[in-house]
């Protein structure tokens, strides 16, 4: 249990964020062994189709860290402000709407799951073996929720360490049952996402037990449970401002794979393998982000306003120094990385798929800054600004899709993230220069 809101913010922001940061490496590095497991094992139509839902995937996982995210902050708002019994009512009330939340995502994405591959422009060879993969993992959307849960109220706290243990065990254990799923009961792609949803309900059974053993005042008690109107819309206000965050940013990108997935198997496996080392570049990005949302929110309860900005300052520093590092990789090691994710020798695959990583990395440095004032705004309370900044991608990467593919083709897909990351920063840009909070007198910076 740590709090943020006493020690030297760059220290405190580096140590809060070095256990997610592993944390996250561990989690991408399961979705690079997934990958290329189903490639080695299965081949590459089996990849193709998995790959043509990555999008739709990470739209869903997408929605509920956002959502999860959003209710720790008011839980670190009371952390932060030393009310306890407003720790454990948060926890409880998240609890619970995240459950309602899930069950009815659930039901509705897999009634109209046909229609939307179908709207994905899933093609044809791959569309039995995409919806095998994609109706578990929407099955098991709620044991995805609870554990996003425990593990962003412990965040909530300042406990970083007991959500990277479990991390690493679900990942551990994710790709163990892989190969027994996939080969030892020849399951094929299914096999793959059972995996994932079975390690997933694994985490979350431990992560709970613990909680209730480690933290009293995390045992939540019948009058927990009373329904508060004003915490649940505290809540939903936050949650469903993240959530809705990062769906616009992944609608965005699931209306591009739309149009990906009609350049043909070779361009689908190189962008999904482009892809998933854009997630490895990006990682400290997001790794910042999540620890921005916290400190901010334990800032704020603490009043220590001068802090928040200081913290903002120094968490963008570093998102930049690691974008130079990025783009080294991408013009020297690209080539090799795309092969040891997809293991395809294909020149066609290796070329798609590091022309996409060499023209985007060089502007990396707009969405690091995008990641930090977004998470911090959302942090302090802002949940309007986030959201417009993400309606701005998901309306940019529309428009690409409609005017510039059908003119650029895959081109049109390379420039589309670059085209929308310089629009949609300018009002986050905006709006932490001029919010009040952070125009505050620099006191509380100690």
């Amino acid at each position: 249990m740590k709090d943020l809101t006493r020690e030297k913010p760059i220290k405190a922001i580096i140590h809060f964020a070095i256990p997610i940061c592993v944390g996250s490496l561990f989690q991408l590095f399961y979705s690079l062994v997934d990958t290329r497991i189903v490639g080695s094992t299965l081949g590459l139509d089996a990849l193709a189709a998995v790959g043509a839902t990555t999008t739709l995937n990470s739209l869903i996982v997408g929605f509920l860290i956002g959502l999860t995210s959003g209710f720790s902050v008011i839980t670190a708002q009371y952390f932060g402000a030393g009310d306890r019994f407003g720790v454990r009512r948060s926890f409880a009330a998240a609890l619970v709407l995240g459950l309602v939340i899930s069950v009815f995502l659930t039901i509705a994405s897999i009634c109209g799951l046909e229609t939307i591959l179908k709207w994905l422009n899933m093609p044809d060879e791959h569309f039995e073996q995409g919806y095998a993969y994609i109706f578990i993992i929407i099955a098991g959307m709620t044991a995805s929720m609870l554990y996003n849960i425990c593990a962003s109220i412990l965040r909530a706290i300042g406990d970083t360490i007991t959500p990277l243990c479990f991390l690493i065990f679900s990942t551990i254990l994710n790709i163990f049952l892989d190969y027994g799923l996939i080969l030892g009961m020849h399951m094929g792609v299914a096999g793959a996402a059972a995996a994932t949803v079975l390690s997933q309900t694994a985490a979350f059974v431990l992560c709970a037990v613990y909680m209730w053993k480690k933290y009293d005042f995390l045992r939540i008690k019948k009058i927990d449970w009373k329904a508060d109107n004003k915490l649940a819309k505290k809540l939903l206000a936050s949650g469903l401002s993240m959530g809705f965050m990062q769906s616009l940013v992944s609608l965005g990108t699931v209306s591009l794979q739309s149009a990906i997935n009609t350049f043909g198997t070779n361009t689908i496996v190189a962008h999904s393998a482009a892809r998933k080392l854009t997630e490895l570049f990006m990682l400290p990005f997001s790794v910042l982000g999540m620890t921005m949302t916290t400190y901010c929110g334990q800032n704020l309860g603490a009043k220590r306003n001068g802090r928040i900005k200081t913290g903002i300052r120094d968490a963008l520093l570093m998102a930049w120094g690691w974008c130079i590092l990025v783009i080294l990789a991408s013009y020297t090691v690209a080539p090799f990385l795309i092969y040891a994710v997809t293991a395809s020798t294909q020149e066609e695959v290796i070329f798609t798929a590091s022309l996409y990583l060499r023209v985007d990395t060089v502007l990396y440095f707009v969405p690091a800054a995008i990641t930090v004032f977004r998470n911090a705004l959302q942090g302090i309370g802002d949940c309007i600004v986030p959201v417009i900044s993400s309606f701005i991608e998901l309306a940019g990467k529309v428009l690409i899709v409609i005017f510039l593919t059908p003119r650029l083709a895959y081109w049109g897909i390379i420039l589309a993230e670059p085209i929308v990351w310089v629009l949609m920063v300018i009002p986050l840009i905006v709006r932490i220069f001029t919010i009040d909070i952070l125009r505050t007198p620099r006191k509380g910076h100690a």
